[in-house]
This record gives structure tokens, C-alpha cells and sequence, in this order.
């Protein structure tokens, strides 16, 4: 069978199946590559044999990616899309490991408005990308290639950066989801500064379940490269820590997902019984383009079919903050990164890009207290509003521009693409894009739905709901979304299994879960009534008296997958009726106790998870 869509599922299926091995998803891939000749996606390519030496078990096993060439791989040129600034670091960036310890494989390096500074695509030396979507169309950017080869199906998803919303808005004009992440919840060591308090990585994918998996992977510090203490300082930012990058942004420890907040209200949208309050701009702006203006109202009434109450709210406070960004003192935060190369170097920074920095120097001490007064201003009048609503969603850009109306205006026309996305990282914001389809003039459109830091989960929920009631847009690949959406009548009848170990988000078992549609619904306790036992490449746990709780993570699968699961499971192993610490029981995996006789007893860890770490192989 031939390698078709790369979308998670479809890979790991093909892959169980032995339909095809990670060698014909990388031939395919160069491929396609070089079937679309000099798309300007691409900045550096690795040779075939390369990612095929990195082919490793994990829970990424055999998915291409592409990283955005403002990040750092060892061995690999670091341009920021400026050849005189390049340099070969012998570091890899954290997230960039914690993907490839999971399997993935990474294709190569792409495309991006120079330094990370636009939003349109176009500032680039190695040329401008456009949208697969619509000839003649910008791609968005700064994240440009990133977005591109996610959209005509060249990886599986890559790796962008988000300052003031290089990860939606590219994402809206290829049709594909971007996934802005709260910030400090991916670590952004070994990434080309932009504005560094501000800077997110960021995801490309073709479904919201893909991108959370991949943001999911780059947060789990069980990923991460370990073994010197010049890694371990790595980790950490590199220096002060950027605003916002607290605790409270942190995943869970151990689940590898994203962090959360409104948990009743989530649990309620998963199980389809009930709606979130969305927050939508009072008096939206278009600039001029009804058509876009018909597909928001579109998208709104989409959420309100959906069982969501729609509230308007008043989008100033807002806007007065995302206009900070370039008319406030946080340029002058992105010449502290690289103003000594642009001073020394005028003739090799883009013209327009230039011409964005060069307003930075003038910015005095003075204006950066005032500017840091004004946005504690304006996040205390945006408060009040996260009082009223559960989410905000917006357009992801109130307008396109094709390649030729951007180069004939490309500040004012950057500008306008940011009208939705500059706030979100100055408010400590999570924001995730999702396609909605075409206008009715045949430009593509999206949502772009926000929350305070920390939402991440929520807001992914409401996202892969929204992106198949809208028809599961992905790209321009034209292949179906691979997994059963949230929300569905059918889902709300769905099982809930209680996974211990090998199945877990980040263990090698995880893909045949993702393959079935499963659902990660975060961690729970048994009751105090089970033993943990070390059976040698996975854990078994059994009911005996004297046990304890034990920690598993909870997923959501129809009963027709629960059934496949089960004829996939090996003896001593099967699947039970597990107590939970509040008394409710779900189905789990148990171990026969004949197999406990002789095996390690490993309850005192509490899980699966602990125990690896105490082995120094978690």
C-alpha cells in the first residue's frame, strides 16, 4: 500500500499494519518535495540516510516534521532567514530533542520571515512562500514554510514560532490548525529571540488532536536529553525567565499533555451535555472584506449550534494591547536580541525588516516603564471580561492579501493581518487556530479561540469539536480528519478506560490508543485496593489485599474500539472492571495474578511513570 495521508492515526495504523516502514513515509516525502520544485518552503533539507539513523521506538514513531529555522538542531545551519547571521550549533533545542527521543523524524529546517519580525511571508532572502490553498495568496508568516509543508502534506506537522501570531495567522491562510501554546509551557532555549518575555513555540498540524500530542511531547520533561549539566541548564530559559513562565503554566507532572483550567465546564463539553460561555468581538473588523465578514458569522453560529452561548464583548481593551506590541516599547526588546548584528550588518537585513527595527532605538527607559504601566492597565480591564466568558474566539486574520497587494504595502497590510493575534502573548493568552473552509470569494478562513493561561486543554476541546462540525479542512491535502470528534452523539456513549502503563501518553504503546480515536481525559487514583508489578517492558496491576491507589491516566474510546483493544491485548494482561478513588468504575487493564507471583513489586512509586524515572529511564 502506498504511504496516502500523514496524519497520526493514519501512520501509526500504517505502520501496526505493515503497510509501509518509516523509509517509504521519508521517500514519499522527498517526493513531494521534489515534486513542488522551488516552493520556498525549505531553507535546509537532511539527506534520506540521516532521518533514517534517527528511526527510534517512541510514541512519535516514524512522523515526519520540519522545524522553522529560528531553532536550533545540532549540526544544522541556524539562519532566521538572514545567510550572514548563520551559525551551526552544536545543541539542539529541548523541544527539538524531546521529538525526536519520541520517535519523530525531522525532515527539515523551513522557511520564515527574517528574524521571525511579519506576519505575511514574504520577507525572506530564500523567497516568499504562498498558500497552497489559492495561487497568487500569501501564506501568512512569520512561520511560513512551517505552515506550507503541513498544508500540501510534506510532514506531518512542524515546528513554528509565535510572537504576535506567526503560529494562527499562517495557520489561517493554509487551512490547517495552529496551536499557540500557554507560554512558558514549552521550553524556548535554543530559539532565535524575537521578543524573548513573549516568544512561544508553536505547532502546525493537520488535526487538533496531532498538535496537542506534539505540544504534549515538547512539555514532558520525560523526554528530555539528560546526562550533562550544560543540558540542564538548557532546559531552563537561558537567563531571566520570560514574563509569565510560572508554575501555574505547567502540565501536570507525568501526564504529558496540556495544562488545564475549568475542568467541570470541560468535562461537560467532552461529554456533550453542555455549553461554554464564547466571547466574540462586540463590532469585529474586516477592513473592507464582507465575505470574510460572512464566514465569521458563519463560524459564530457554527459555535452556537453547538450548545455555546455567544456573548459580545467590547474587543478594545484588547486591540489597545496588541498594538503595544509594535508601537510600544517591545520593539526595542527585539533589537536586545539582535540589534549589534542589524547595526553591523544594514545590507543584509530585508528592507522591510529594517525598517520595522529601526523605529527601536529611539525607545527610551522612560517608555518601557510607561508601556509595562499601560499593559497592567489594560490586562486589569481585559480581567473582567474573562468574568463573563469561558473563551474568546475570533477571526484568525480579518482579511487576505495576495502576494502583490502585500509588496505594495507591506507595514500597514503586516499590521492588519495581526488585528486578532498581537494581544494574545502580551495578556498571557492560549490560543489555538482552526480551519473554517472557504469565504464565498474563495479565500481561506479560520477561528482562533483564546483563553487565560493555562486553557490549553479546553480550548483544544472546543477546537477539534468546531473543526468537524465545519468539515475538517486539512489543508490541501484533501484527506479526512483521521479521529471521532468530541462532542458527537456517539461519543457520548463512549467507554472510559483506565490505562497504567504501556499505553500511557508517551509510552511505546500509546500509538495503537491514538489509533483507535482514544481520548485523554487526564489522571485519576484507584482506590487503595491494587499492587503495581514490573512484568519487565510494562506494568501489571493487580487487585489483592494490602494494595494502594495507584495513578492512571483515563481515555475516552467507543465501545466498538474498546472491543478491537481488547483482541490486542497479550496474556497475563486483559481488561477489567478497575475502582476508582471516588468510588466510580471504569474499565482498565489488569494483570492475572499468576504473573505477579514471581514479578517486582513497584507500588511504593504509584506509577508507572515514577518507577522508569527512579530507573533513570523515564
Amino acid at each position: 500500500m502506498t504511504v496516502g495521508g500523514l496524519q497520526f492515526a493514519a501512520l501509526a495504523r500504517g505502520y501496526a499494519a505493515g503497510e509501509f516502514t518509516p523509509a517509504d513515509v521519508v521517500g514519499e516525502v522527498h517526493r513531494r518535495i521534489r515534486a513542488r520544485g522551488d516552493d520556498g518552503v525549505w531553507i535546509t533539507l537532511r539527506p534520506i540516510e540521516d532521518v533514517l539513523a534517527e528511526v527510534r521506538p517512541g510514541p512519535l514513531y516514524g512522523v515526519p516534521f520540519a522545524v522553522k529555522d529560528n531553532i536550533d538542531v545540532a549540526g544544522m545551519p541556524t539562519t532566521a532567514a538572514c545567510p550572514a547571521f548563520a551559525y551551526v550549533p552544536d545543541r539542539t533545542a529541548p523541544l527539538v530533542e524531546r521529538l525526536l527521543a519520541a520517535g519523530a523524524l525531522l525532515i527539515g529546517k523551513t522557511n520564515l520571515d527574517q528574524f521571525a519580525t511579519g506576519l505575511s511571508g514574504t520577507r525572506s532572502p530564500y523567497g516568499a512562500c504562498e498558500s497552497p490553498l489559492v495561487p497568487g495568496l500569501i501564506s501568512g508568516g512569520s512561520s511560513s514554510g512551517s505552515a506550507v509543508a503541513v498544508s500540501a502534506g510534506l510532514v506531518s506537522f512542524a515546528i513554528g514560532t509565535d510572537t504576535a501570531g506567526s503560529g494562527r495567522v499562517p495557520a489561517a491562510l493554509t487551512g490547517v490548525v495552529g496551536l499557540k501554546p500557554s507560554r512558558g509551557l514549552v521550553p524556548t532555549t535554543g530559539l532565535v529571540p524575537a521578543c524573548a518575555s513573549l516568544d512561544c513555540a508553536s505547532v502546525f498540524a493537520l488535526s487538533v488532536p496531532d498538535a496537542a500530542t506534539a505540544v504534549g511531547i515538547m512539555s514532558d520533561s520525560r523526554f528530555a536529553v539528560t546526562g550533562t549539566a550544560e543540558h540542564a541548564r538548557r532546559e531552563g530559559t537561558g537567563g531571566l525567565p520570560a514574563a509569565g513562565q510560572t508554575r501555574r503554566n505547567a502540565p501536570v507532572e507525568g501526564t504529558g499533555g496540556l495544562p488545564e483550567v475549568g475542568q467541570a465546564r470541560r468535562n461537560a463539553l467532552v461529554a456533550g451535555i453542555g455549553g461554554l460561555r464564547v466571547g466574540v468581538p462586540e463590532l469585529p473588523e474586516f477592513f473592507g472584506d464582507e465575505a470574510a465578514r460572512a464566514g465569521f458569522g458563519e463560524a459564530v453560529a457554527e459555535l452556537a449550534g453547538l450548545g455555546h452561548e455567544i456573548v459580545a464583548v467590547d474587543f478594545a481593551p484588547f486591540l489597545a494591547a496588541g498594538r503595544l506590541l509594535y508601537e510600544g516599547p517591545w520593539l526595542a526588546e527585539r533589537l536586545a536580541g539582535i540589534g549589534d548584528f542589524v547595526a553591523g550588518h544594514p545590507d543584509d537585513i530585508h528592507p522591510v525588516t529594517r525598517d520595522v527595527l529601526a523605529r527601536g532605538w529611539d525607545i527610551t527607559g522612560v517608555d518601557v516603564f510607561r508601556g509595562l504601566r499601560r499593559l497592567a492597565e489594560l490586562d486589569a480591564e481585559t480581567a473582567a471580561t474573562w468574568a463573563e466568558v469561558d473563551v474568546l474566539a475570533v477571526p484568525s486574520v480579518p482579511t487576505t492579501f495576495t502576494l502583490a497587494e502585500m509588496a505594495a504595502d507591506p507595514i500597514r497590510r503586516n499590521s492588519v493581518l495581526g488585528h486578532y493575534s498581537t494581544f494574545a502573548n502580551l495578556l498571557d493568552l492560549a490560543a489555538i487556530a482552526v480551519p473554517a473552509g472557504m469565504t464565498a470569494t474563495g479565500r481561506p478562513h479560520g477561528l482562533t479561540l483564546l483563553g487565560p493561561s493555562g486553557s490549553d486543554a479546553l480550548l483544544a476541546d472546543l477546537a477539534r469539536v468546531f473543526h468537524h462540525a465545519t468539515g475538517g479542512m486539512t489543508g490541501a491535502t484533501r484527506h479526512p480528519l483521521e479521529e471521532t470528534p468530541r462532542g458527537e452523539a456517539r461519543m457520548r456513549e463512549a467507554a472510559t478506560l483506565a490505562v497504567v502503563g504501556a499505553h500511557r501518553t508517551g509510552q511505546p504503546l500509546h500509538p495503537q490508543l491514538a489509533a483507535l480515536g482514544a481520548l485523554c481525559q487526564g489522571l485519576a487514583g484507584t482506590a487503595p485496593i491494587y499492587r503495581l508489578f514490573d512484568l519487565g517492558d510494562r506494568p501489571g496491576m493487580t487487585r489483592m489485599l494490602g494494595g494502594e491507589s495507584i495513578e492512571v491516566e483515563l481515555h475516552h474510546l467507543t465501545p466498538e474500539a474498546l472491543g478491537r483493544l481488547l483482541v490486542q491485548i497479550p496474556a497475563p494482561l486483559g481488561l477489567g472492571t478497575i475502582e476508582l478513588l471516588d468510588g466510580s468504575q471504569v474499565y482498565g487493564f489488569l494483570c492475572e495474578s499468576y504473573a505477579a507471583a514471581d514479578a517486582k513489586d513497584i507500588t511504593e512509586f504509584g506509577s508507572w511513570p515514577a518507577y522508569l524515572d527512579s530507573r533513570g529511564s523515564g
